[in-house]
């Protein structure tokens, strides 16, 4: 196992207030907070202190949670450095996806004014001391009987050893020497971690801190500027006024200069790296054949190329687990604190080079299931008796095989015809359901889109509607059909709308379009059957002809009022009326404020931020969309919502149909006919050709021992086993989280199937099984070693995200902070070999959580400031709570490559590199990428062949950043950079937002924030400094 450099935290001289009642016993047994896993029946919380609010509501689950205690740490704010480079003190960045926007920035100004979005946590000390402390720390990795020496010759750190054998599990270890108290600076802005010289009492606004400044004093004037900041001239782009001062921890009431020796840094390529554990996985698994033939074998990482075949268990693409090893018991669960869940997409994309899923027919018979769970036939079940009889995996229940069923067996008591049947010796196959999965026992009929297309006076004269009605004149051919088909067999429909609903009769006998207008908005009905959904071949010169006028019809419109919540209903009323499900494709661009059921108001308040009254902005404003998103899901009718606005439209009401119905939800702001609409109708394509599953409902099955209990995505849930999906496409991932309700058996494992009963698209009722088998342990350690980190950050995202409806922001964020540093402390409690505490230890398959925890910590949508659009964080809210670990992992560390260095040659895409400043130069040019957005950052010394090769423009000077493609040339530079922009955007479901940025120039800004291992200008810590936090908790917890 390759072992890699280590960070250091500070030794803190005194520890504060443990946490306790966590079962391994951490924590004083006199601490007066009880924290259990989230959403644990038993765990309990005592009387919080006063002033302290009680949580009430769970994170992610349904039990309560109590707060923090005061000795929580805050994330640590320094102004030490995230690596070698320059001595200047760098701005402070945000990480946290932007909007996909226009060129411009969509964020107003950063304003030194504003409050931070993390409480002020002063220390006297921490900076300086850290950084004296971070010579004489030593970076070690051991094996097996060597014992960690402590101590190196102070001034450099030691340089790390190379890979040695480690004991079971792999550890990362990190070591700091004891020593003396530094004495502390005169006056410090940043408190990295407090000490307690000052008495700990206050709990801020934010996360807790132990130390209270006076609330009184002002933040320090805009002019001030961190040690060594040249004005202006910092390597990266202009500083901003204040900037030093944007996050918690600023502190007024002396010079804004840090007094105190000159801060030395800590390398950063001494912390775990992401971008090491990506590029270990590919050297070590890229290309190779993954076989599932094993139970709880962990399963290459997502960011790795490779090719699978399914030999008794779910491939990876359907399913991943947070750990494929789970605690025996409950009581072990609750000590580890790892979440135990599976996110599983099942209609994920197969590449051509796998084979797809088999389709098992039994005719009327229908699916073999069990006759008391009524788990389905599958690899899990064993035959018994001569092959008569099978005892079910689940509940061991046994069962009489149907005579049509019955095969002998053979010498090792495996069926003679196992590899025959997909349903015996795949982890993936479909049954072809029988009518008594029908509605109404009736077989269902093929889908239907219907095109929704708000014809307000903006959508006019942006040219929006006649560029939609061009483009579907050549996409309605390109409709998904199954592949013996020859024609798609989904039926269309066309709906117009403003402040009243235009329906057109397209019957393939008609010469003319006609047009039907339903003013009565109140009660909505629909005007006409026959004609209204049609089959586009039949009727293609009558489409065609309304394509054709729609834009014309509504030239001249001067109607700038919209409604929303009738249109819906009225595409629901027209799939009702056919007896089929459906989508509906709803183009719509502003806040509908018609006089309608589900008219809305502009809500957006910004004093609202950082308030207990802050999740309101993430609640539908009026009670008309939740029953409406509930008849929705009921009559199979999924919403796609396209939406181009240019101010605030309240997407936490608007979006929460698509949400609970399937759906998608994509938005354009500021929507330019220009600039925008590749990005637009590129979506609009890849969503209309997706292969999609209609009306679902998806049922997990567990064995004996553990039940799913919580369930996160794209989902209604009208009961507590049933979800819901009146569409689910091969990009909708949901998370289903686990727990114990007996104890687990080792022999037996955990086993787990996903049944999905769905309509294809040529209106076949079919029923998708996805089964996978897990280990049990009694030991810690394996449950650790199991884990895979990428899949964990996906349910703590998730988790959190719904969270934030019931919480406080500041209290979701205290959350992800205590359970990481839970989790590392069972760690290093329970699996670690002993060594000093001052040593930060972490288990090898989960060495960059506290990374990717930051990440998520200081995304946008938990951190309230003014100058993010709530619209925003509403946006990004929705969309990562549909998406599967691919697409999570990319959102919260996204992919950065040296552009500089591609070479011509090959058709390998570089390295990327890890998402910090310090890996930025100025001759060279950067693509980051993170799903929703991409960047070219171009440094002002940047190869002339380069801008040459890719602009076709002499020099930096004349590169224009309002592009937002690049030009199509016939050089190497050109086409080869072409081919890795298309290679990153063909693996995302988005279509990503192309933006050109300019060392030293404005929308710099914007780009920065997606340096996510770096300070963020919103108050988020940099990677480093939440390490040291992590480490600050831990200590405590141990203590």
């Amino acid at each position: 196992m390759s072992q890699q450099g280590y960070v250091a935290a500070p030794p803190y001289s005194q520890s504060q207030t443990g946490i306790g009642g966590f079962s391994s016993g951490f924590g004083p047994p006199n601490s007066s907070l009880h924290y259990g896993h989230y959403g644990d029946p038993n765990s309990s919380c005592s009387a919080p202190e006063p002033g302290v609010p009680k949580s009430t509501v769970p994170f992610g689950s349904s039990a309560s949670v109590g707060p923090p205690p005061p000795g929580t740490h805050q994330f640590s704010q320094t102004n030490s450095q995230n690596g070698p480079s320059t001595p200047e003190q760098q701005p402070h960045r945000f990480q946290g996806p932007p909007p996909p926007c226009n060129s411009r920035l969509s964020y107003p100004p950063y304003s030194h004014r504003s409050q931070p979005a993390y409480p002020n946590t002063t220390s006297t000390s921490s900076t300086t001391q850290l950084a004296n402390k971070l010579d004489s720390m030593q970076i070690n990795s051991y094996g097996p009987g060597t014992a960690p020496s402590l101590l190196t010759s102070s001034g450099h750190p030691a340089s790390f050893q190379g890979p040695q054998l480690s004991p079971p599990p792999a550890q990362q270890q990190v070591a700091l020497p004891p020593g003396s108290q530094v004495p502390p600076p005169a006056n410090n802005l940043n408190g990295l971690c407090a000490q307690p010289s000052l008495p700990p009492i206050a709990r801020q606004d934010g996360i807790p801190g132990p130390v209270s400044p006076n609330p009184n004093l002002q933040q320090l004037s805009a002019h001030s500027s961190g040690p060594g900041y040249h004005p202006q001239q910092s390597n990266y782009g202009p500083q901003m006024a204040g900037s030093q001062l944007s996050y918690p921890g600023a502190f007024s009431g002396g010079p804004a200069q840090l007094s105190g020796p000159q801060q030395k840094k800590l390398d950063p390529d001494s912390i775990p790296s992401p971008i090491q554990v990506i590029e270990n996985d590919k050297a070590s698994r890229g290309g190779q054949i993954y076989a599932t033939n094993t139970r709880g074998q962990v399963p290459p990482l997502v960011t790795t190329d490779c090719i699978i075949h399914d030999q008794g268990h779910a491939s990876p693409r359907y399913i991943r687990c947070t750990t494929y090893c789970f605690p025996l018991s409950s009581d072990m669960a609750k000590q580890a604190r790892i979440p135990l869940a599976a996110v599983i997409q099942p209609f994920a994309v197969v590449p051509p080079n796998e084979t797809p899923l088999y389709v098992v027919s039994h005719g009327e018979t229908g699916p073999i299931r069990c006759n008391r769970c009524k788990a389905y036939m599958c690899p899990f079940m064993q035959f018994i008796e001569g092959g008569r009889r099978y005892q079910c995996g689940f509940c061991n229940c046994v069962n009489d095989v149907p005579p049509f069923f019955f095969q002998h067996l053979d010498h090792v008591g495996q069926r003679v015809d196992r590899y025959e049947r997909p349903e015996l010796s795949l982890g993936s196959y479909e049954y072809v359901a029988t009518l008594d999965y029908c509605r109404n026992n009736k077989p269902p009929k093929p889908p239907a889109y219907i095109f929704m297309i708000d014809v307000s006076y903006r959508n006019i004269k942006s040219g929006l509607v006649k560029l939609l009605c061009d483009e579907l004149k050549t996409l309605l051919d390109k409709l998904p059909r199954e592949e013996q088909e020859e024609s798609s067999a989904i039926q269309v429909g066309f709906v117009t709308y403003n402040k009243v609903l235009h329906f057109f009769n397209v019957k393939s006998s008609l010469a003319q379009p006609q047009m039907m207008v339903v003013s009565d908005v109140g009660e909505v009905f629909v005007p006409l059957l026959d004609g209204f959904l049609v089959n586009f071949q039949d009727s293609r010169s009558v489409v065609i002809n309304l394509l054709d006028q729609i834009p014309e019809m509504f030239a001249d419109t001067n109607e700038s009022e919209t409604i929303f919540v009738p249109v819906i209903q009225a595409g629901m009323e027209a799939l009702k009326a056919a007896e089929c499900a459906g989508k509906l494709f709803i183009f719509h661009s502003s806040l509908p404020t018609a006089e309608a059921p589900g008219k809305l108001r502009n809500r957006d308040d910004k004093k609202l931020l950082n308030t207990d009254k802050e999740k309101t902005l993430f609640q539908p404003q009026v009670n008309s969309y939740e029953p409406l998103a509930r008849d929705c899901v009921a009559n199979g009718c999924c919403v796609n919502l396209f939406l181009f606005p240019n101010q605030y439209v309240d997407i936490a009401s608007m979006g929460l149909v698509t949400l609970y119905t399937g759906g998608t939800l994509y938005k354009y702001n500021n929507f330019q006919l220009d600039a925008d609409s590749p990005r637009f109708l590129s979506d609009l394509r890849k969503d209309i050709e997706k292969k999609t599953g209609f009306d679902a409902i998806m049922r997990v099955r567990t064995s004996t021992g553990f039940r799913a209990t919580d369930f996160f995505g794209a989902i209604y849930m009208n009961n507590t086993t049933d979800v819901e999906m009146a569409a689910v496409d091969c990009d909708k991932a949901v998370t289903v989280e686990f727990k114990h309700d007996d104890k687990l058996n080792e022999d037996s494992g955990a086993l787990i199937q996903f049944a999905v009963l769905y309509t294809s698209i040529s209106g076949q009722r079919r029923l998708r099984i996805h089964n996978i088998g897990l280990n049990c342990s009694s030991q810690l350690a394996d449950v650790f070693k199991s884990c895979e980190t990428d899949v964990l950050i996906n349910f703590f995202a998730k988790s959190a995200f719904k969270a934030i409806l019931s919480q406080p922001l500041k209290m979701v964020r205290e959350m992800l902070m205590n359970h990481t540093a839970h989790m590392l402390a069972c760690y290093r409690k329970n699996c670690a070999s002993p060594s000093a505490v001052s040593q930060l230890i972490l288990p090898d398959a989960m060495k960059v959580l506290p990374m990717y925890m930051n990440c998520l910590s200081k995304s946008c949508v938990l951190v309230g400031r003014p100058e993010i659009p709530t619209d925003e964080r509403a946006y990004h809210r929705q969309l990562v709570t549909s998406m599967g670990v691919a697409d999570t992992q990319l959102f919260f560390y996204p992919q950065l490559l040296p552009v500089h260095s591609l070479d011509l040659k090959s058709d390998a895409i570089p390295a990327a590199v890890r998402c910090s400043e310090e890996r930025l130069s100025e001759g060279g040019a950067f693509l980051l990428a993170n799903g929703l957005i991409m960047f070219l950052w171009l440094g002002v010394n940047v190869p002339p062949e380069l801008i040459q090769g890719l602009f076709n423009v002499p020099s930096f000077a004349h590169i224009s950043t309002e592009a937002t493609s690049l030009p199509d040339l016939d050089n190497p530079y050109s086409k080869k950079f072409k081919s890795v922009l298309k290679h990153i955007q063909s693996q995302k479901p988005y279509a990503m937002k192309f933006m050109i940025v300019k060392q030293r120039e404005q929308p710099e800004m914007l780009f920065r924030q997606f340096l996510v291992e770096d300070k963020s200008i919103y108050g988020g810590a940099s990677y480093v400094d939440f390490l040291c936090c992590v480490h600050k908790e831990i200590c405590q917890l141990l203590n």
